[in-house]
């Protein structure tokens, strides 16, 4: 199974109001393992940087402004991401900037479908908790301190470390295949005792007739049996 753990860095809040993404991370999983591939683009938003969102990820326009469009990078990012499952943190906001982009390029949108939000999976784990980025680095004592500005590539390797803990570590199916392996080594032990066993005949159950006779005489003995009564 692959999927594409993602983050974007933008210049404000709203594509539809000419916000544009200025930075892509991704970095990919197979069977929920990282395989160490990963993309990582900077982005020429082709317009001014707010001071909002330059005090968030430290990307200035001129910094920005040697660096290739999106048009220009779509298709590398595209064939990058495939038909993987997307694992993003608030999913929404990231696939609303990647399809306005896509649609300023008159190419086919990607469905939401195809993403999964890892802050509605951290809320369905951990009601009532805080489910940011910073918050569940914390609750799993991953190591972010080098994080003091966002960053999409740093953004989407922490990520990758958080959603393999919320779905229950690097092997969630470990627990399962040792309990599977434990079963059939006890199996096996069953059947081996089985076939070490000697045979033994069955014993007989049937009294005697002396037994029936000593058995009469005891219950001949008890005085006002509650089974004679009536």
């Amino acid at each position: 199974m692959r999927e594409i753990v993602l983050d974007t860095e933008t210049t404000g809040l709203d594509p539809d109001t000419g916000d544009r993404i200025v930075e892509i991370g991704c970095v990919e999983l197979i069977n929920h393992v990282p395989t160490g591939r990963t993309l990582h683009h900077y982005i020429n938003p082709e317009r001014d940087m707010p001071l909002g969102a330059f005090e968030v990820h430290g990307l200035s326009s001129e910094f920005l402004s040697a660096y290739p469009v999106f048009g220009a990078l779509a298709d590398e990012i595209l064939e990058f991401l495939g038909d993987a499952v997307l694992v993003i943190h608030n999913a929404s906001f990231d696939m609303k900037f990647i399809n306005a982009e896509l649609r300023r390029l008159n190419r086919p949108e990607i469905p939401m479908s195809q993403a999964l939000d890892t802050v509605q999976l951290a809320r369905r784990k951990y009601p009532g908790a805080q489910a940011s980025l910073d918050a569940l680095c914390r609750r799993f004592e991953i190591d972010n301190g080098h994080r003091t500005l966002h960053g999409a590539l740093l953004d989407a390797d922490l990520l990758a470390a958080v959603y393999l803990e919320l779905i229950g570590g690097r092997q969630p199916d470990l627990a399962l295949a040792a309990q599977k392996s434990s079963d059939e080594s006890s199996g096996a032990r069953t059947s081996e005792l089985r076939e070490a066993r000697p045979y033994r005949e069955p014993r007989p159950h049937a009294p005697s007739a002396e037994e029936l006779a000593a058995h009469q005489a005891f219950l001949e003995s008890i005085k006002d049996p509650i089974w004679a009564a009536g």
